[in-house]
């Protein structure tokens, strides 16, 4: 074939299978290698990766060889695959087309994950006692990621939507390949020379447990667990899981899961203060309600609404207790002057003065002792008859024993 001629990109893709369907070897192959992204397409053909440590072969296998799989694929089983080696020419992309698929056991990426897994959660590093909670309202959020492709774009979209109050620090960081663990690593220390990071997303899109290598490191998981603030990931697809979701303080589905699990809905949020704003309203005007009923039955008691009547009734009862308290004092007064009077009568009928009055006469010897008894004189005795008018001296001519006052 001439050398100056052009090929178009279907016909040197047609050269290249061609070529190969003439290599005996590549049209009945056996390989052995772990299963992938194993998918089971809705038609029944299943399509899967085939990888070693160094390298990766695409496989499809049609619907009626894989009717007859006496096991069930999945990623991380170590298989065997019979087929042929051809091109696929709508991807240019060359491929195993499997007639025959045995399982070879697990693989040995798949093994190392799980000793991984097993060693770390024996030292505590997966549980949820030791997992920092999340803020609930971040200010500046670090994002750990590649800085170009769907991962960053999906993030920051996410972030903007949901809480533009936040800052966004993309922290450039390889997350594939054999830089990714050492690279993870160093951006995950240098979280402490960044001012006010309130929370970290380590994210990645999706990818083959190859692919994912450098979120199973135990060195990336170690630094996770002693990052200075949260950390959420959000590698791969939803049903892909890595040792750093495991250490994680939250782990997300996704990417965009992870931006939302940073922060807070504003639209949402929004419609809650709008909620409680009505609803303080409602209660205030329930309140204000309650409150001028209560203020209009305090207003109709007589006490509120008419207190001179209140008062003059009051005072209307001083007045008859004045009243009352006069009588009362007036009576007892006359009692007293009556008492008094009677008093006086009784003391005016016992004055000496009085009683000589009423006929009677007071005796008395010369020294002024008052004679009370016959024996006290004798014959010869000179004493002072005492009247109401006067006094006479007398001589005593003769004394009569008691009981002899008659002359007898």
């Amino acid at each position: 074939m001439n050398r100056d001629y052009i090929f178009t990109v279907r016909q040197i893709t047609r050269y290249l299978k061609a070529l190969l369907a003439q290599d005996a070897t590549l049209q009945e192959v056996a390989v052995r290698g772990e299963i992938s992204d194993f998918v089971r397409h809705s038609s029944g053909h299943v399509y899967f990766t085939l990888k070693d440590e160094f390298s990766q072969l695409r496989c499809v296998m049609f619907r009626e060889e894989a009717a007859s799989l006496t096991f069930a694929p999945e990623s991380g089983a170590e298989v065997i695959a019979r087929g042929t080696i051809t091109i696929y020419e709508a991807r240019g992309q060359y491929q195993l087309i499997v007639r025959e698929l045995a399982s070879a056991g697990i693989g040995d990426l798949y093994l190392a994950f799980e000793r991984l897994r097993r060693k770390l959660a024996e030292e505590g590093l997966f549980d949820e006692g030791r997992k920092r909670p999340i803020p609930l309202y971040p200010r500046r959020i670090a994002v750990i990621t590649s800085p170009v492709g769907a991962a960053v774009h999906d993030v920051l979209t996410t972030v903007r939507a949901r809480w533009p109050a936040a800052s966004v620090v993309v922290i450039p960081t390889p997350v594939s390949g054999p830089g990714a663990a050492p690279g993870i690593v160093r951006s995950l220390q240098n979280l402490d020379s960044l001012a006010g990071i309130d929370v970290a997303l380590l994210v990645r899109g999706g990818g083959s447990l190859e692919e994912l290598a450098g979120f199973n490191d135990e060195a990336v998981a170690r630094a996770i667990a002693a990052a200075p603030v949260p950390i959420i990931t959000g590698i791969g697809h939803e049903t892909d899981f890595t040792i750093a979701d495991f250490v994680a303080d939250r782990r997300a589905p996704t990417p965009t899961g992870a931006a939302m699990a940073a922060t807070p809905d504003r639209h949402a949020l929004l419609h809650r203060v709008q909620s409680f704003r009505r609803g303080l309203a409602d209660r205030l005007r329930r309140l204000v309600v309650r409150y001028q009923r209560e203020l209009a039955l305090l207003r109709a008691r007589p006490v509120l609404c008419r207190p001179r009547l209140v008062f003059a009734d009051h005072r209307q009862r001083l007045d008859d207790a004045v009243e009352t308290a006069r009588r009362a004092l007036g009576e007892r007064a006359r009692s007293l002057g009556e008492r008094l009077l009677r008093a006086q009568d009784r003391l005016e009928a016992l004055r000496p003065q009085a009683v000589l009055a009423r006929g009677y006469s007071l005796t008395r010897l010369p020294d002024g002792t008052i004679v009370r008894s016959v024996r006290q004189v004798r014959v010869g005795t000179l004493a002072e008859v005492v009247f109401a008018e006067g006094a006479a001296g007398v001589s005593v001519r003769e004394v009569r024993p008691p009981g002899r006052e008659d002359g007898a």
